[in-house]
């Protein structure tokens, strides 16, 4: 018997089997594999990806004004709120105020209703969205009141007090 085993280890199977345990047995089974065809060979890749170039275009000068006037409203837009108490202080009788007192002014009533609401709002975040709130609600009411009185020209005033022009 020792003997068969012995020349049983000498001789290489054709093909591998896969060594299966069954339940029902402790030993190994061998299963004969079935002979694999090989897959398709997969289909040549593209080439190599290609250096992409990027073209840039020049900016103009149009580009350039519009950014500034974009910063300039936006500026203008975070000061609406002392802009706005400006523009009435500047309505009564006898006060005249030239463009860098406007804009001193304009800035020191904003900066101190942002203060305001931080110091009643806990958070700067949300302290800064209820001033923008503050904002767009200014910006809404001067535009209602320029549309509802003709004769006023609301922004037109204002450009003027904030260029030096006076009213």
């Amino acid at each position: 018997m020792s003997e068969e085993l012995n020349n049983q280890n000498n001789v290489e199977p054709e093909a591998e089997a896969p060594v299966i345990a069954t339940p029902e047995t402790s030993a190994p089974v061998e299963v004969p594999a079935e002979p694999v065809e090989p897959a398709e060979e997969p289909a040549p890749q593209a080439a190599a990806p290609q250096p992409q170039v990027i073209v840039q275009r020049e900016r103009g000068f149009a580009h350039y004004v519009g950014f500034a006037l974009l910063c300039v409203l936006c500026i203008a837009f975070y000061f609406i709120p002392g802009i706005a108490l400006t523009f009435a202080i500047s309505l009564i009788p006898g006060i005249s105020l030239g463009a860098v007192a406007a804009w001193t002014f304009s800035a020191i009533f904003s900066v101190i209703a942002w203060a305001i609401f931080k110091l009643k709002i806990k958070g700067i975040k949300k302290s800064f969205y209820f001033y923008i709130g503050l904002c767009v609600f200014v910006t809404i009411l001067l535009i209602a009141i320029e549309i509802l009185t003709e004769e006023t020209n609301v922004f037109a005033k204002i450009f003027s007090l904030l260029c030096g022009a006076g009213a």
